[in-house]
């Protein structure tokens, strides 16, 4: 995969996605090689710094063209914790790719071997315990800075209790490359 302009590529399919689903009219080319390879992603939006939508994949099951197009759509209109994103919102609207690796487990004796584990700003982490799952992007240490906020914020998210602990968690790991819009 080039990466000279990955970047700026995948930034302008996401926001010709959103774009063309608010009725403008927009086009970006998607006829790069590398954009048909399985990717998986996520997008972030954001307005005045606030969050917007944040809606991704954690595994590559379809282009990374696809992925991100469905994923900037997803974000913009149908993250359940905001409104559909409106035509007057989109051009003070911030979007941020990230592009995943694929997951690792993270093998740990305890609570604490796993804390030890989590590396700051570094990591993505998904955290499953039966039915339960969730995830925090690389991104998301700037807020949570330490592996113990990470980590019981993480639990909280996945609808599990903060001070959660059993023998059945799995963690997973992943890096992001992220591209944000200036």
């Amino acid at each position: 995969m080039p990466t000279d302009d990955r970047g700026a590529t995948l930034l302008r399919l996401a926001r010709t996605a959103i774009a063309r689903n608010l009725g403008f009219p927009a086009e970006a080319d998607d006829s790069a090689t590398w954009l048909r390879e399985p990717g998986a992603t996520f997008v972030t939006l954001t307005r005045d710094g606030q969050l917007r939508g944040c809606i991704g994949s954690l595994e590559a099951c379809r282009t990374l063209a696809q992925d991100v197009q469905s994923n900037a759509c997803a974000a913009a209109f149908r993250d359940p914790r905001f409104p559909p994103l409106c035509r007057d919102e989109f051009g003070n609207t911030c979007i941020e790719v990230s592009l995943l690796s694929p997951l690792e487990p993270i093998p740990f004796r305890d609570e604490q071997d796993a804390l030890a584990q989590l590396r700051p700003h570094v990591d993505g982490v998904v955290l499953e315990h039966g039915y339960h799952r969730g995830t925090f992007l690389p991104q998301v240490w700037e807020q949570l800075p330490t592996p113990e906020q990470f980590l019981s914020q993480l639990k909280r998210k996945a609808g599990l209790p903060p001070d959660f602990w059993d023998d059945g968690i799995k963690l997973y790991r992943y890096t992001v490359e992220k591209w944000k819009e200036s």
